[in-house]
């Protein structure tokens, strides 16, 4: 599974690896939910039901997935089931919180698990201009402090819950679409994992 903060490039990602790979991938459905726009204008309003219709549009995506024979096909992801906590804890108040991890924590035990996770980082400058560069309507108020915020919660779960086997990519300087060798040389990051938590850095090449 491919995961990240919003605009560092996840969809892309996934879309070439399953090339790659000849897998079948399975795509975040972000334009459909009907509270997103109203979102960005009012978070505060507006977060319990955008983070509601997400957790269940994943969920139904996600158990799809469990009723598939995985062994008989490879599958690429562009989110895991468990951003929807991430958003969550910087999103909702105490009180929707604590009502949204009892829904949860249900739904959670019905949904497969990634035999790896792609995590892609990139500064909230990188964020905020490939943002920009998409042109989504219901983004352009998106703003620095809330991917900062974002951002550190992703690096939160990453780095301290440890629950996945993960490779980090730092995609600054990356282009994985339009330089064919930073993409080769994921590919062999990627073949090269040898589980827990992995850092590497493209266009240098290197894991540690």
């Amino acid at each position: 599974m491919v995961e990240g903060p919003i605009g560092v490039g996840k969809t892309t990602v996934c879309n070439l690896l399953a090339a790659s790979w000849k897998a079948e991938t399975v795509l975040e459905e972000v334009e459909e939910n009907p509270f997103l726009e109203r979102f960005y204008r009012n978070r505060r309003a507006w977060a319990f039901q955008t983070q509601l219709f997400f957790m269940l549009s994943r969920y139904r995506q996600q158990r799809k997935l469990a009723q598939l024979d995985l062994f008989s096909r490879r599958l690429v992801a562009d989110y895991m089931f468990a951003k929807d906590r991430i958003f969550a804890s910087i999103n909702l108040q105490d009180d929707e919180f604590a009502l949204y991890e009892k829904l949860c924590s249900v739904l959670d035990h019905d949904v497969p698990q990634p035999d790896l996770v792609i995590y892609l980082q990139a500064s909230c400058d990188s964020l905020l201009r490939r943002i920009s560069s998409r042109g989504r309507p219901f983004e352009t108020d998106i703003g620095r402090s809330y991917l900062q915020q974002l951002t550190d919660a992703y690096n939160d779960y990453f780095f301290r819950a440890r629950k996945h086997p993960t490779l980090v990519v730092n995609t600054d300087h990356a282009d994985f679409r339009r330089h064919g060798e930073d993409f080769s040389r994921l590919l062999e990051a990627i073949a090269g994992h040898s589980g827990g938590v992995e850092s590497f850095v493209p266009r240098l090449g290197g894991r540690r």
